[in-house]
């Protein structure tokens, strides 16, 4: 996991994980609770009483997020889709899906999942709430929270993508038109207006005075049309790299480093001295391991003399790589899901050059440069 991430643990084999934003919406909805929902809805009660109740209808808010992602995450599973990890954060929570659906059906139903687990806890909560009317601060947790999830499914409905909503109608788009390209496409302009209209509509009520509530809109507007735009852009991406392969985007720039190198030759003489990113360590002319930038970012540079690439290099059995006819797409999205930033290429069991991010920004820079000169044939799969 990440290194802003604490591990919770692992719920049906998903690792669940909570990022540090989270700290900071937990403490701004419980200060919310306990100093204003709470006392205007609930009178006469302590101090203490308040915030504590706050907290665990915080936590219990978080809880039910939690069961919203692990909705998605289970049909997910069902259609045989990896789910990385859930990961809790100052939005809310996200299940990170590594795939696409495989069908127009199974869209629907893993966009479904989230809203219907988030409307069966507002039934529960709202069971609980009529059945519990004592203690009092029970009885004002559980309507709270079979409130909150009512909205948040209603929400989550929305038709703009990525909202679950948005998926929702691409899955509706993609079963009639059988074209999932064109189902993103027309689902993201619909989340990116929707997107906007939230914008419009909280400028409207800070210009009205309402300030406070105005600028959470927007906020919310900007969020759905930066993340409906993050899927154009993916899209884009798809299209342009599909049909080519990993050899048409690698890079030869790199070096093989003797395992006794330090950290600070590395350093003087490819690093610093000539901008070069990757490198690969050998002994008795066999590559045994991947140095990259991120690893010699950990060592401080008081001992970069006295540390030897080998302590720091990704060992050779844990790196991944790629055939040259490796489709390009497919290695971006290998790169995407193992979290690293290049991948070495192979070809009869050597290495014969790399593919970073860098080398795949600068073939797509290059390939439409050579689109509008009409001199750039695609090739098709």
């Amino acid at each position: 996991m990440k290194k802003h991430i604490i591990p919770l643990g692992k719920i049906m084999g998903i690792p669940v994980g909570l990022d540090y934003t989270w700290f900071l919406i937990f403490m701004l909805l419980t200060w919310t609770l306990a100093t204003t929902y709470f006392p205007n809805e609930f009178k006469n009660w302590s101090t203490f009483e308040y915030w504590i109740t706050g907290a665990a209808t915080s936590i219990m808010l978080f809880v039910s997020v939690l069961l919203h992602e692990l909705g998605h995450s289970i049909l997910a599973l069902h259609y045989k889709i990896r789910v990385k990890q859930i990961t809790l954060f100052l939005f809310g929570g996200v299940a990170e899906i590594t795939g696409e659906p495989p069908k127009a059906s199974a869209e629907f139903w893993i966009a479904i999942a989230g809203p219907a687990v988030s409307f069966l806890l507002a039934a529960i909560f709202y069971l609980l709430e009529l059945t519990l009317k004592n203690p009092v601060f029970v009885y004002a947790l559980f309507e709270y929270l079979a409130y909150i999830n009512f909205v948040l499914a209603l929400f989550n409905l929305i038709p703009g993508f990525p909202l679950d909503g948005g998926r929702v109608f691409r899955a509706a788009v993609w079963g009639y038109t059988h074209d999932f390209k064109r189902a993103t496409y027309v689902s993201v302009i619909v989340g990116r207006f929707i997107g906007f209209l939230f914008i419009f509509a909280g400028s409207l009520q800070m210009f009205g005075g309402d300030l406070s509530n105005g600028l959470w809109v927007a906020f919310i507007g900007w969020f759905l049309e930066s993340a409906a735009m993050s899927q154009l852009q993916q899209q884009y991406l798809q299209d342009n790299l599909s049909g080519h392969t990993v050899y048409e985007a690698m890079t030869r720039d790199y070096a093989i480093v003797p395992e006794d190198t330090t950290i600070r030759e590395v350093m003087d003489n490819h690093i610093l001295g000539i901008g070069r990113r990757t490198l690969f360590v050998k002994k008795d002319d066999k590559i045994i391991g991947l140095l990259t930038l991120h690893r010699i970012k950990n060592i401080i540079q008081d001992k970069w003399a006295s540390t030897l690439v080998t302590e720091v290099m990704i060992p050779e059995t844990e790196t991944e790589v790629v055939k040259t006819d490796y489709p390009l797409w497919d290695a971006l999205k290998k790169m995407d899901k193992s979290g690293v930033n290049q991948l070495p290429v192979i070809e009869d069991g050597k290495i014969i050059g790399v593919l970073n991010r860098e080398s795949i920004i600068t073939y797509l820079r290059n390939a439409q440069e050579f689109i509008s000169k009409g001199i750039f044939a695609r090739r098709q799969r």
